[in-house]
């Protein structure tokens, strides 16, 4: 027994794994991103970064830690873990031998029937351990466990990827409700100036000096900005719903902290080398990952054309006497060899092959795919940011145009220089060109969000 067991150890580990080992698909990467700038030093990248060295918020740090701890999209991407986990345990199980231990007592009394056969009792037991080892001759097993190990991978790097695109939401969600409350502040004040001018307007018009149309056009003024607020209160109320959903809470308020322009933009950003990005985007990772897996099925693929090879053994005791059980001889044992080859399958094998090498071609392309969109990404994240800030920086300038210009135009008219016409479209145009700038300050700070995001980063904990 003992040397037929070492024999097929010996077996067993002179086998060798049928079908191809993996290789990293060969991705077209450019050696640099469109849109980079070429200052910047090619080893560094914003993606390397923490997420909370980037969002320097202690309270959209708070947010985004509640968010990691109670999101159910990451709650349920680390049950898929825990999923993958135990079908990696399950599937690497059929390397193992599979043992099993049974017992057994049967105990009959049959009476008198003649006197040929007088009356007699029967006790018996039985013990016994049965192993079954299924020989992983051609590594059909271990091609099955390694593309579980891949499916685990896939399914961790998922969650990596979950958790970034998880930071990246709450992070443009809150940038989107600083640019409501900035929006609603400047609403409020413009809201207060355009009230004391509608009083002074009044006075004008009692004293003279104005006409009902001066009056009526600065109510106007008034009531376009009082109509303003309620719409931006209902919408700064749905983005905290928003965002308490992100965080795995009922609908809340949502604490604040820095202002919208008090978060720190970086001039410019370094963006790293695109090669870099095969190894730190998840959704890369993963799709290579899918790839591992669909490698090693065709390993087992092939291995189905093999024989299969299996030993099987029992041993135990048994007695006709309970009480003489453990005393008197009672040993059993009987082992087994058996090798089944297939012979006929009527095409499935050949079938599951192809099926299998289709598979695999269908995630390589996918893989390069994913690689070319993180590529445009980048390069649509680096362009976003840099024309982004470009536009904010002349926003302002027509911010700060269009100021003078209100409050020239409401000298010249308050001295008689000028219609109150030219007021109102000067202070409508002031009104607007603020709300612009707040809209352009956001698009730069959510540019950054994608960009650090498309470079790979958020997930890094």
């Amino acid at each position: 027994m003992k040397k037929f067991l070492l024999l097929a150890i010996a077996v067993l580990l002179s086998g060798c794994a049928v079908g191809p080992n993996y290789k990293r698909p060969i991705a077209n990467v450019p050696p640099g991103y469109r849109g980079a700038m070429p200052a910047q030093p090619a080893t560094a990248s914003l993606g390397n970064e923490k997420w909370w060295d980037v969002y320097q918020d202690p309270a959209l740090t708070q947010l985004i830690h509640t968010a990691l701890q109670q999101n159910y999209d990451v709650r349920i991407a680390a049950t898929r873990v825990l999923e993958a986990q135990a079908q990696l345990g399950i599937t690497r199980a059929n390397q193992f031998p599979s043992a099993s231990v049974g017992a057994g007592v049967f105990s009959q009394q049959n009476a008198k029937t003649s006197s040929v056969f007088p009356a007699y009792e029967v006790n018996a037991g039985q013990l016994n351990l049965s192993v079954i080892w299924n020989l992983d001759f051609w590594g059909k097993y271990r091609r099955q466990t390694e593309a579980a190990r891949a499916e685990l991978l896939a399914t961790e790097w998922g969650q990596q990827a979950v958790i970034s695109s998880l930071v990246a939401n709450v992070a443009t969600a809150y940038f989107q409700l600083r640019a409501l409350d900035a929006e609603l502040e400047i609403a409020k004040r413009t809201l207060g100036s355009r009230q004391q001018s509608l009083q002074l307007t009044r006075v004008l018009e009692t004293h003279g000096s104005a006409s009902d149309l001066d009056v009526s056009q600065s109510e106007q003024l008034v009531y376009t900005a009082s109509e303003t607020i309620p719409d931006l209160e209902r919408q700064i109320q749905q983005q905290e719903n928003l965002l308490s959903i992100l965080l795995g809470q009922n609908p809340g308020s949502i604490p604040r902290g820095r202002t919208l322009t008090e978060h720190p933009v970086p001039g410019s950003v370094p963006a790293g080398l695109p090669s870099e990005l095969l190894e730190r985007r998840p959704d890369v990772r993963e799709v290579e990952a899918n790839v591992m897996a669909a490698n090693a099925q065709i390993g087992v693929a092939k291995a189905a054309f093999f024989p299969s090879i299996s030993l099987t053994g029992t041993g135990g005791l048994e007695s006709n006497v309970l009480h003489h059980f453990l005393q008197q001889p009672s040993q059993t044992w009987s082992a087994g060899f058996n090798i089944t080859q297939p012979i006929f399958e009527g095409g499935a094998l050949h079938s599951q092959l192809r099926l299998a090498r289709a598979q695999w071609q269908e995630s390589v392309l996918s893989y390069e795919q994913t690689v070319q969109d993180a590529l445009q990404q980048v390069s649509n994240g680096l362009v976003a940011y840099q024309k982004d800030r470009e536009f904010r920086e002349q926003q302002e300038l027509l911010v700060q145009a269009a100021e003078r210009s209100d409050r020239l135009s409401l000298i010249l008219y308050r001295n008689g220089g000028g219609s109150y016409l030219q007021v109102l479209t000067n202070d409508t145009n002031y009104f607007s060109a603020e709300l612009n700038l707040v809209d352009a300050q956001l698009n730069e700070r959510l540019a950054l969000v994608q960009l650090y995001q498309s470079l790979g980063g958020g997930w890094q904990q």
